[in-house]
């Protein structure tokens, strides 16, 4: 941690960005990422927001955008599926989003993970254990059990419906 008074801590968001919007559609609404960046830099002074998205070859218009909401795009990249008549894109983020915040450490005091997803334990206990867990922002009612033994620090995203609706 580093050395600085507790009302100027660094603090960087770690999204994963399928969980959190498949979460909220699953809520039946959607989610303006605009606002969302908004909230993130007011509530909890997010400095540096990493959203962590598969890459699709078409999706060019929508990465500017959250490039220009002053989000910092890490992709991966996706495969296609066949399913039934149509194909399913994949792109799981997990080990991105993990070796990222551990890469960026030592510039970040805390952290808030947008996820309700269960792989993150690890990392949430490290942060957690490190005392740099600030937050957990999870997308619906249905996150992980593994998380709930960090429930003080859990924020479910239908809170601030208000403020982050498309």
């Amino acid at each position: 941690m580093s050395n600085k008074s507790e009302s100027v801590k660094v603090t960087y968001a770690f999204i994963d960005s399928q969980n959190l919007n498949l979460g909220v559609k699953s809520l039946g609404w959607a989610l303006d990422f605009r606002k969302f960046r908004t909230l993130l830099r007011e509530k909890y002074k997010v400095e540096k927001a990493f959203l962590f998205i598969g890459h699709v070859l078409g999706n060019e218009k929508l990465y500017t955008n959250l490039r220009e909401a002053n989000y910092i795009l890490i992709f991966k990249p996706t495969l296609n599926f066949k399913k039934g008549t149509g194909h399913t894109i994949k792109g799981n983020v997990d080990a991105e989003l993990v070796m990222h915040t551990m890469l960026q450490w030592k510039n970040f005091d805390q952290a808030v993970i947008v996820s309700g997803d269960g792989d993150f334990y690890c990392l949430i206990e490290k942060l957690e254990d490190s005392g740099k867990l600030y937050k957990i922002i999870v997308p619906n009612k249905k996150y992980s059990s593994l998380l709930r033994k960090f429930a003080e620090k859990v924020v479910q995203i239908s809170l601030f419906k208000g403020k982050v609706k498309k």
